[in-house]
């Protein structure tokens, strides 16, 4: 699925997942309230929540009634593990397959990246 067709809500999550792996929020930072982040990034209230909604089932932020959203403690390290596990399940078999089928060798692709 193209990351156009993925649910706005997930787009979101993406989003800040990100953020979190970047360290643009670290363990215990607050995250921005629901209409903030919605006015930066053009989306619904409704949707944010939702995003953010999916974060606090998954543990990975925890709410401070009257005071927001905070990224869990521990949540960096367990986000990193579950986007490795996906990455390498989801995404790298298709890669690999894709590198073998245009020849391309390893080695000179690590050279591009380190390059």
């Amino acid at each position: 699925m193209t990351q156009e067709a993925r649910p706005v809500y997930l787009r979101l999550r993406d989003h800040i997942a990100a953020a979190i792996l970047d360290g643009t929020y670290a363990d215990g930072d607050p995250l921005p309230s629901v209409r903030a982040f919605a006015a930066e990034h053009g989306a619904n209230p409704l949707t944010v929540a939702k995003a953010y909604q999916s974060f606090q089932e998954d543990g990975l932020v925890t709410v401070r009634r009257g005071v927001g959203m905070f990224v869990a403690e521990g949540a960096t390290r367990r986000l990193l593990k579950n986007e490795r596990d996906a990455f390498l399940s989801e995404e790298w078999p298709r890669i690999a397959e894709r590198i073998r089928r245009l020849d391309l060798d390893p080695a000179d692709l690590l050279e591009r990246v380190a390059g």
